[in-house]
Formats: C-alpha cells, structure tokens, sequence
C-alpha cells in the first residue's frame, strides 16, 4: 500500500493552470523530513524528474518547467503547474526520502494538456 497519494490531475487547456497535491495515503506523512519530489512519466518515454524541495525548504527544477512551475510545502507538498504546455501531458507522481534511507512512491495523478 502507497504512503504518499497524489491528487488535483485532471484536463486543462494549453497555457492554463493547474495544481497538483501529494499527502498521506492513510495517515498524516511528515514531509518536514524529508526532500520530496515530483515526477512525470508521458506514454512512451522514460520518467523525468521535475522539481524537488528538501527538509530546510530548498527548490530545485528541471530546465523545462523553471519558471512556470512551483513546488511548496505545507501540511502536503504541492506542484503548482502554469502556463501548461501539451508537451507536460504526463502521469505525475511524488517520491519521499530522507537521509535514514526511506523512501516512498505515490500511485501517480494524470494531467492532460490538450485544447
């Protein structure tokens, strides 16, 4: 069973917005401790790694989302996505790990860009 669950996919037009969340799955998750990451996977290509926030709330993006999109924490960590492009289509997940060496998936969230 997932720890973490991703939510708020959906459908959205090319330049319109959309925001994604990861939680717990079951029980309340402390992202506080842990740098916590979205993913993304298109129908026929390798997962890509999109943005990152560590425990002291450090950011890091991928080169082709810098800019439009922002990942931030609080009680969840969230991927605040604009100016969407049909090239973001993708299964989004989150992924947690701390410097103890645990480390989690969620299931994934679908977002479509398409007119």
């Amino acid at each position: 069973q997932a720890r973490l669950m991703e939510s708020g996919g959906g459908l959205v037009q090319p330049g319109g917005s959309l925001r994604v969340a990861c939680a717990g799955a079951a029980s309340p998750f402390y992202f506080n401790s842990y740098t916590t990451s979205w993913y993304r996977q298109a129908i026929g290509k390798q997962r890509e790694w999109v943005a990152s926030i560590t425990p002291g709330g450090g950011t890091t993006y991928a080169a082709s989302v810098t800019g439009r999109f922002t990942i931030s924490r609080e009680n969840a960590v969230y991927l605040q996505m604009n100016d969407l492009k049909p090239e973001d289509t993708a299964v989004y997940s989150c992924y947690a790990e701390n410097t103890a060496g645990s480390s989690y998936w969620g299931q994934g969230t679908q977002v479509t860009v398409s007119s």
